[in-house]
């Protein structure tokens, strides 16, 4: 199979890329700086070459403030290729968020989550053939270039210790290799819109504890208005034929592995 992969140089991308090429699968990547973006006809022309498209490729930093620069590429930059997918009729899995749900209200908090609503929409109205998987918190090996955007595991465990919001903050944190999966097996469907994470709601404490770390918590008035407070991924919205392998124990398990190797 030929495919069409955005953002390899990001976390997501990278991996997977690297599951699609180990497949045996050839892939056209198409990153920020390619002159495929600048080349709309070379981009069609490998649109129309390839068997799917996994458009994983996104500015991710949801502190971000400017909503010309987030919205050029999270979402001009989508409909641009969603509607060459629409013309010559390929499937598209495509990386949305679970910033879109917001505070559970489904309105993003931030231009981050608007960006990728936007998108998602388009893409859905678009395209025959559209799969979005709405992440939840990613975390595990290869996020290491992301800096202050790489999963709070990722910070603590380098950092040795690490300050903590309160515990009535939750998030569903998934590893990444059931991201990886999840990519995989959306591109064998047709269409919707799925949640990807763990199901489960786990503390900012469960997450650190889990990579052996030791942390104090912030007071609450530090925390950002933007800020969501709890994220939780529904299994009744999960894809058919998939689901996550592991708990925030196995896969902080996992991630002290590679770390340590």
């Amino acid at each position: 199979m030929k495919y069409i992969i955005t953002g390899t140089q990001g976390f997501i991308g990278k991996a997977v890329l690297k599951a699609t090429q180990d497949a045996g699968h050839y892939a056209w990547i198409v990153n920020q700086d390619s002159n495929y973006w600048r080349d709309v006809i070379g981009l069609e022309e490998i649109v129309q070459m390839c068997d799917g498209i996994f458009h994983i490729g996104a500015i991710s930093d949801t502190t971000e403030q400017d909503p010309n620069y987030m919205l050029y590429w999270n979402y001009t930059t989508s409909k641009i290729l969603f509607d060459l997918a629409r013309k010559y009729n390929k499937k598209v899995v495509y990386s949305s968020s679970a910033a879109n749900y917001g505070d559970g209200n489904g309105i993003p908090n931030n231009i981050y989550g608007w960006s990728k609503l936007l998108a998602e929409e388009y893409g859905m109205k678009a395209c025959e053939r559209f799969v979005a998987l709405r992440y939840f918190n990613v975390y595990g090996p290869g996020e290491e270039h992301k800096d202050k955007m790489a999963s709070v595991a990722y910070q603590a465990y380098k950092k040795g210790k690490f300050k903590l919001f309160p515990g009535d903050i939750k998030r569903d944190f998934v590893y990444i290799d059931d991201v990886v999966h999840a990519n995989i097996h959306a591109m064998t469907l047709e269409r919707g819109v799925f949640d990807v994470g763990t199901g489960t709601a786990e503390t900012f404490e469960s997450l650190v504890g889990g990579m052996r770390v030791p942390y104090e918590l912030h007071s609450a008035d530090k925390i950002p208005k933007w800020y969501q407070y709890f994220t939780q991924a529904s299994e009744s919205k999960f894809m058919p034929g998939w689901s996550p392998t592991y708990s925030v124990t196995q896969g902080t398990k996992e991630y002290r592995k590679d770390l340590n190797k």
